[in-house]
C-alpha cells in the first residue's frame, strides 16, 4: 500500500514541479537529481530542458538514468531521447554508442544511419547490433525451428509405409493393445513408417518486408526470423525488402546482421512494385506462403496492388499481411487497403515476435489462420469497422 507522502512524491516527479503541480511536495537531494534527469528529457519548452550538445553531457545523462531506472525503462528513455531531442547524429560517435543500452529500437536507429556512418563507428555499431541479434536468436530461434519443422513433419508423415520403411519400434508401441495371447503376437492395425526423404523443399516462404522508417522494428525481427527459417533445409526461404526500390537479400540470410546492414530504412513505399517482384519468384503456388510485412501506406498504384494480390491468391499462393511484426502494440496502417486485402481472403493483422513462430506453423500446415487469430485474441482487419 502506497502512503500519501509517497503518492505526492511520485506525482511531483511526474508533473515536474513549478507552481502548477499542486502537490506542495519538497524533494530531497536524491529526488532532486532524479527530477533533473527527467526534466532534461521530458521538460516543457518553457523550462528549456535539454541534454546539451556535447557527448560528455549525454554520457553523463545515460549513466544517471541507469542509476535511477530499470533496464526496460532505460530503453524507453533512450528511444524518447533520440526521437524528441534529435540525437540520432550522436549515434555516429563510437564512444557514445558503447554506453547505450542495446535493444531492438537502438538497432533500428543504427540501421537507419548505416549509410552515413564512418568506418570506425560501423565497427562499434556492428558489435551492438550483433549483441541484440544474438539475444533475440537465443530467445526465438529454437521456438521458430520447432514450429516450422513440426508443421512440416506432420505434413510429410508416412502413414502407408512400404515394408522397408516401417518403423518397427514405434509400430509395436502403437499396437501393444492388440496383443493376442493365444498367438503370443501383436496384430498391427496401424503401421508407422519413417518419413520419406524429400528430394525437394516441401514449402517455399517469401518474406516481403517494407523498409520505410515506420517499419523499422519489424525489419529487425523479420531479418532474424528469415535467417532462422533459411537454416531449415525443408523450406526455401527468400527475403525481399523494399521502399520505392526492391532489394533481394536472400543470399545474405546466412547472417541476420548482414541482412540488417543490407537494408536501408526510410524513403518512400511502392508495395505493388515489391509484389510484382515476388510474383516472379513463385514457382509452386500451392506450396508457397508469402508474408507481406507492411503498414499498407502505398505510395505507388493502390488499385494495381490490390489486383496483383488478388492474382496471387487466385493462383493458389497463401498470402498473409502483417501490419507490424513488433512489440509495440496496435499499429498505424491504411485501413482502406487493409479492408481491401481482407476482402480477398488475405489474413491481415499485427503480430508480435512471440506469436510469429506459431503463425508460420499454422500457415505451413494450411490450418485456419482466422481461427488461430481468434484463439490468440488477435483482431483481423476484416473485423474492424
Amino acid at each position: 500500500m502506497v502512503d500519501n507522502a509517497e503518492r505526492l512524491r511520485r506525482w511531483r516527479l511526474l508533473l515536474g514541479g513549478g507552481a502548477a503541480d499542486g502537490t506542495g511536495c519538497q524533494l530531497g537531494k536524491e529526488d532532486t537529481r532524479l527530477d533533473s534527469t527527467l526534466s532534461q528529457l521530458y521538460d516543457s519548452d518553457s523550462r528549456k530542458g535539454g541534454l546539451g550538445s556535447s557527448a560528455p553531457n549525454i554520457a553523463r545523462w545515460l549513466g544517471d538514468i541507469r542509476e535511477y531506472f530499470p533496464q526496460s525503462v532505460v530503453q524507453v528513455m533512450q528511444k524518447d531521447a533520440i526521437e524528441r531531442l534529435n540525437l540520432g547524429a550522436l549515434l555516429l560517435q563510437p564512444e557514445l554508442l558503447e554506453t547505450l543500452e542495446a535493444d531492438v529500437h537502438l538497432v533500428a536507429n543504427i540501421v537507419s544511419l548505416n549509410r552515413s556512418m564512418p568506418e570506425k563507428t560501423k565497427e562499434t555499431a556492428r558489435l551492438v547490433v550483433n549483441k541484440v541479434v544474438n539475444q533475440l536468436l537465443e530467445k526465438l530461434e529454437l521456438t521458430m525451428q520447432q514450429a516450422v519443422r513440426g508443421s512440416l513433419n506432420r505434413a510429410r508423415r508416412n502413414n502407408r509405409p512400404r515394408h522397408a520403411e516401417i518403423d518397427w519400434l514405434r509400430t509395436i508401441r502403437a499396437n501393444l493393445k492388440h496383443y493376442q495371447a493365444d498367438y503370443k503376437s501383436i496384430i498391427p492395425q496401424t503401421l508407422i513408417g519413417y518419413a520419406r526423404k524429400q528430394r525437394r523443399t516441401l514449402q517455399d516462404i517469401i518474406l516481403c518486408v517494407d523498409q520505410s522508417g515506420s517499419m523499422a522494428s519489424s525489419v529487425v525481427y523479420a531479418s532474424i526470423f528469415a535467417a532462422v527459417m533459411a537454416s531449415i533445409p525443408a523450406v526455401k526461404t527468400q527475403m525481399i525488402v523494399f521502399d520505392t526500390v526492391v532489394m533481394d537479400l536472400t543470399d545474405m540470410l546466412v547472417d541476420p546482421v548482414d541482412v540488417l546492414f543490407g537494408t536501408q530504412l526510410g524513403g518512400g513505399t511502392d508495395i505493388n512494385n515489391a509484389l510484382a517482384y515476388c510474383e516472379k519468384l513463385v514457382t509452386k503456388p500451392e506450396d508457397t506462403t508469402l508474408v507481406l510485412i507492411t503498414d499498407l501506406y502505398e505510395g505507388g498504384d493502390a488499385k494495381a496492388l490490390v489486383g496483383r494480390a488478388a492474382n496471387l491468391v487466385r493462383a493458389g499462393v497463401q498470402v498473409i499481411t502483417l501490419l507490424a511484426l513488433n512489440d509495440d502494440g496496435s499499429p498505424i496502417y491504411d485501413t482502406r487497403l487493409a479492408q481491401a486485402f481482407a476482402s480477398l481472403g488475405i489474413p491481415t493483422f499485427a503480430c508480435t515476435p512471440d506469436q510469429f513462430p506459431d503463425l508460420m506453423a499454422i500457415a505451413l500446415s494450411r490450418q485456419d489462420i482466422s481461427q488461430w487469430a481468434a484463439t490468440n485474441n488477435i483482431v483481423l482487419a476484416s473485423s474492424i469497422n
